[in-house]
């Protein structure tokens, strides 16, 4: 996309027309500064402590529910839903740390990432992490302007939290399912920071099966 930006900055040093001309410059300079924002990448601070899930993606949260899980964790479960808006950092983390023991890549729609069914119906990974006892699923889930998920994740890896993982191209979403005795540490529309914000916390003495 950057060359199409570098095409149209050539294309109107050829224009003579000073309002065209300047016009394009203006155009290619925001589009520019959009897929550089796009793509930063801050380094982010993770605590250390023990039995925290952090947030694998910035955004605000737009859906807490519970389930039932029946691919990964295999129980009655809860899920805090992020939205990433375009102008997120769209770099995604590791929520916990422990050893990547499921991933399966979807092909699907395109619907809005805020739409419930996304989570069903959209292209995603689902990628399943065990921390001891503990268990982790989430899903990156393509959205209606995001067209390409990034994930070059095996299973048997080891997963350490906050370290990044991947990204989603564009606007998306991010769904974390964990088992019931998490103790969620955010509320719906709470902003979140992939890597930082804790999402929950658990006990180690609680392990699902």
């Amino acid at each position: 996309m950057l060359a199409i930006v570098a095409v149209c900055l050539l294309t109107g040093f050829f224009i003579s027309n000073a309002y065209a001309r300047i016009t394009i410059f203006v155009v290619a300079a925001v589009t520019a500064g959009l897929i550089l924002n796009f793509f930063r990448d801050p380094e982010r601070t993770t605590s250390r402590d023990a039995n925290i899930v952090v947030s694998p993606a910035d955004g605000r949260v737009v859906t807490i529910t519970k389930l039932v899980e029946d691919e990964y964790i295999k129980s009655e479960a809860v899920q805090v839903s992020i939205f990433m808006s375009p102008l997120n950092v769209h770099v995604n983390r590791f929520p916990i740390s422990g050893t990547v023991e499921y991933f399966r890549h979807v092909q699907g729609e395109y619907l809005v990432a805020f739409d419930e069914k996304s989570s069903l119906r959209n292209e995603r990974t689902l990628i399943g992490v065990r921390n001891d006892g503990f268990k982790v699923l989430f899903k990156q889930i393509a959205g209606a302007v995001a067209r390409r998920i990034v994930a070059p994740v095996s299973v048997g890896q080891p997963a350490v939290a906050g370290e990044r993982f991947g990204m989603i191209k564009f606007g998306s979403r991010v769904d974390v399912i964990m088992p019931p005795h998490a103790q969620l540490q955010v509320q719906l529309n709470d902003r979140v920071v992939a890597g930082e914000t804790i999402l929950a916390r658990y006990s180690p003495t609680q392990h699902t099966s």
